[in-house]
């Protein structure tokens, strides 16, 4: 498996796929002073949530992730005396060659396994690194639990190392009833990471081909597992299709070219919803990065021709390659009842 950043795959997903769905089972604020400046959230958490998400994602349970949280990253690789250059330095360097020996989570790989070389650009790693050592973490709810079951008291911790505030700006409470958008949220995220463990785990075996095979075969059965442990419909739907069947209708052409937008334009990124009656329709964008590229980026560039090749065997029709990083793939869409 992987840890500290992780490739969003996802992407790879997105229409990718065509066999019998039931082979798989599921794993069971108003701004009261316009007149002041806007602050500009930091890029490196849309790069870290982007990036990194899928196997490090904070609202994963305990038993379901595939990487350590990156809050607990954080506190292992920042000390009191550990400066902030420092620290870039070091992800950067982990991140051209993961290895044990320079590991400060031995931990983590001997749970998970050693992070696979995944190739990111220096300045997205530089920016990923740069918001982790200065901002407050996102905690998972069973984290300080696990924490101090495997270290004693995490009090020493605090500080510098920045564990953060336990439940987060964007975390929800267990104790608290989920919104319609929270909701629609938490069935993409763990669809995506349900999806992105599967494929992760194909890849770290078999590399990117074997993936294509995995993809093609599985994917859909993943996601109508997870709509069906959600009690809801699950789609990845795109306007430029890999699989035919995953093709956006025209609402959803729509709201994919809304979101293309809010991306290239650098806008925050919320979620669409609309309801008719009880039932709810929400919408997401599958954003690319780097490692998205290696099955639709360039041909002859990011994407090899062999890689190409076992793509039009699968998909002779396909549409779904020439993107470049941070462009909007395809969209979520769910549906279910308020």
């Amino acid at each position: 498996m992987k840890f500290l950043t992780s490739l969003f795959l996802i992407a790879l997903f997105t229409a990718c796929n065509t066999n019998n769905r039931s082979e798989y089972l599921a794993m069971a604020e108003s701004n009261e002073f316009p007149e002041m400046e806007i602050i500009q959230e930091h890029p490196g958490k849309q790069l870290m949530e982007n990036n990194c998400y899928v196997c490090h994602n904070p609202k994963t349970s305990e038993e379901a992730m595939i990487a350590p949280p990156m809050i607990a990253v954080k506190m292992h690789y920042i000390s009191e005396d550990t400066s902030k250059e420092d620290f870039v330095k070091a992800m950067i360097d982990w991140a051209k060659n993961p290895s044990e020996e320079k590991s400060k989570m031995p931990g983590a790989i001997k749970k998970f396994g050693l992070m696979p070389y995944q190739f990111y650009p220096e300045e997205t790693i530089q920016q990923i690194a740069d918001y982790i050592f200065d901002s407050e973490i996102e905690e998972p709810v069973w984290f300080e639990e696990h924490f101090n079951k495997m270290h004693g008291d995490s009090s020493g911790m605090k500080g510098k190392m920045g564990r953060g505030k336990g439940m987060g700006r964007n975390q929800v409470n267990r104790n608290t009833q989920l919104s319609i958008e929270e909701r629609g949220m938490q069935m993409a995220q763990t669809t995506k990471t349900e999806l992105g463990k599967n494929l992760m785990g194909q890849i770290q075996k078999n590399g990117v081909i074997a993936a294509l095979d995995f993809c093609n075969i599985q994917a859909l059965p993943i996601t109508d597992s997870m709509a069906t442990f959600h009690k809801s419909y699950i789609k990845r739907v795109t306007d430029k299709p890999r699989n035919p069947k995953n093709i956006a209708n025209a609402a959803e052409l729509q709201y994919i070219e809304t979101f293309k937008k809010q991306v290239a334009a650098g806008e925050e990124i919320k979620p669409i919803v609309t309801t008719m009656g009880k039932e709810v329709a929400f919408y997401y964008p599958i954003t690319t990065n780097s490692m998205c590229l290696k099955c639709h980026g360039t041909p002859g560039k990011e994407l090899e021709m062999l890689t190409l090749s076992k793509i039009k065997e699968l998909y002779p029709s396909d549409l779904a390659t020439g993107y470049g990083e941070n462009e909007v793939r395809g969209i979520w869409s769910i549906h279910f009842n308020e």
